[in-house]
């Protein structure tokens, strides 16, 4: 009696499915994350190493050939002061060059003043006597602010007109056989500008 019970309970539990199964382990689906969006930097942003009022105005630039260095033969003086000059004394439109350089006293030492002739591209004013007036049409004409058949021009004059010279001699391609004193400039009329203390061949070594 007891062996058929515990047969008939056995069976029982087979039948009702209470027998424990070890469960397979559960297996969590790994998500794989939608690519993320490649961010390209934006380029930084391009600096001259020149100053923007020295580009002239697209469309009515010129093509330069030569490059002439005065001194206006003045202890003091800037661009305004020689405008006013060149329009009251001359009776011309205006400053007759297209960069003045100033030496401290009525300008900052080594401040590049643009001209109205260069914003303009018009032809300048500086140089007389050449054949055709070439040097005024193709020369494009920078003065420092000094005597220098008196005293040098200072440091920062020429460090400025240096980093000057050679931005318009890579713009234009003028080479340093067109870089003239006005004094040399062939065809010109005979003066002793820039004065006896400029040197043309210092200038051309900070190139």
């Amino acid at each position: 009696m007891t062996n058929r019970l515990i047969v008939s309970f056995v069976c029982l539990f087979l039948l009702t499915g209470c027998i424990y199964k070890e469960e397979p382990p559960l297996v969590l689906k790994q998500t794989v994350p939608p690519p993320q969006p490649k961010i390209t930097p934006a380029p930084p942003p391009v600096v001259s190493l020149y100053p923007q009022e020295w580009f002239p105005p697209k469309g009515i630039e010129r093509k330069w050939t030569a490059i002439i260095i005065h001194h206006s033969a003045t202890a003091e003086g800037n661009a305004a002061i020689f405008d006013k000059w060149h329009r009251e004394e001359k009776n011309w439109n205006g400053v007759g060059y297209d960069f003045v350089i100033g030496n401290g006293s009525n300008s900052s030492n080594g401040l590049v003043e643009v001209t109205y002739r260069w914003r303009q591209q018009t032809t300048g004013a500086h140089c007389g006597g050449t054949p055709g007036n070439w040097a005024n049409v193709e020369g494009i004409g920078i003065c420092l602010v000094g005597d220098f058949n008196k005293t040098s021009p200072s440091e920062r004059q020429l460090q400025s007109l240096a980093k000057l010279v050679g931005f318009l001699q890579k713009r234009y391609g003028i080479p340093d056989s067109r870089v003239f004193g006005h004094g040399n400039t062939p065809g010109g009329r005979a003066t002793d500008c820039p004065g006896r203390y400029f040197s043309l061949y210092r200038l051309k070594a900070m190139l």
